[in-house]
């Protein structure tokens, strides 16, 4: 199955979520390499991005080579939308998504993200000002309403799409229920029932059997993978093999594993500096250990580590079979 976005293809339709603090491009890079439809960068405050905001255009940052990355935007207002969206697009953005789905309270006090969902007129002028702003596709992340009293996902849908939206991803949830309990797959149909553009389920799509799920519950033309890929940049390819044919990745064990952790790592010490690098790669590092079962006090050792050699040199016992703090 392929999706097209004007003349971009997404095949197959499995696509790495945006995550704040977590789909930075070392992240997205290793993702691609196993295998993704398209990966999504994490979410880029629109204003801050124009006004060149010290941290906040790296989260933008592309690789020239790395085909279906789009730039998640967020914002209020319509001018810093516009603007933001101009300037990632000619940074190399070959996909700008608009987010209308982050639950965070920090966001929808600011009246952006999910709490768009309760003003969907002037969610429309945010929409028309970025297709207006850009040649590349437009895409929309949202939830299926505010609450379950404001389910209008359908109606934000159907509007999006006539305002030149070209796929519309749906989180299973309310803005209200944040992450508890479980997405409901089948309330998705009903935004995949009122347009004819794309539509991608999200929410807990953890496995190869979440994606199956979620896809005939749904209806849904593909899936997006989020908290699932964390600790397991294989997991989109592995899914695109199991659901769509796709060549079967590398699952990296043993020496292999190590390896691609401790690329990963120096990776995030380029992109980042040594020192903001060390501090973000902590959260990979302790994904990476949770699926190795690493004991507690090496975990710990890596983790409060501040040399970045010793924490290269323990990572080998961390990910081991052995997995002992060495002398």
């Amino acid at each position: 199955m392929t999706l097209h976005l004007a003349d971009k293809e997404v095949n197959p339709p499995v696509l790495l979520a945006p995550m704040a603090g977590i789909t930075d491009r070392p992240f997205r890079d290793l993702v691609m390499r196993f295998g993704a439809g398209m990966v999504v960068s994490e979410m880029v405050a629109s204003q801050e991005m124009v006004q060149a905001k010290p941290g906040v255009r790296e989260r933008a940052e592309l690789s020239a080579d790395v085909e279906n990355t789009a730039v998640q935007l967020a914002g209020r207002e319509a001018h810093w939308m516009a603007e933001a969206a101009r300037q990632v697009a000619d940074r190399g953005a070959r996909v700008i998504d608009i987010n209308m789905g982050c639950p965070a309270k920090k966001v929808t006090n600011g009246y952006s993200g999910s709490a768009l969902l309760k003003t969907p007129d002037h969610a429309l002028t945010l929409i028309e000002a970025v297709v207006s702003a850009v040649d590349v596709p437009v895409t929309l992340k949202t939830r299926l309403g505010w609450d379950d009293s404001l389910l209008n996902a359908p109606d934000v849908a159907r509007r999006a799409q006539d305002a030149g939206i070209q796929m519309v991803t749906i989180h299973g949830r309310t803005r209200c229920q944040f992450y508890k309990g479980h997405a409901d797959w089948r309330a998705i149909r009903a935004v995949k029932e009122a347009v004819s553009i794309p539509v991608i389920a999200n929410g807990d799509i953890v496995d190869t059997a979440a994606a199956q799920t979620a896809l005939g519950q749904s209806g849904a033309d593909g899936v997006m993978v989020g908290r699932g890929a964390q600790g397991k940049p294989w997991l989109l390819a592995q899914v695109c093999h199991d659901l769509f044919g796709a060549e079967a990745p590398e699952i990296p064990v043993g020496a292999d594993m190590i390896d691609m952790v401790q690329a990963h790592y120096q990776a995030m010490l380029s992109f980042y500096g040594a020192d903001l690098g060390l501090r973000v790669a902590r959260k990979h590092l302790g994904w990476y250990m949770d699926e190795a079962g690493t004991p507690a006090p090496l975990r710990r050792a890596v983790l409060t580590s501040r040399d970045p050699n010793e924490v290269l040199r323990l990572l080998a016992d961390a990910l081991s079979e052995t997995g002992e703090v060495a002398a």
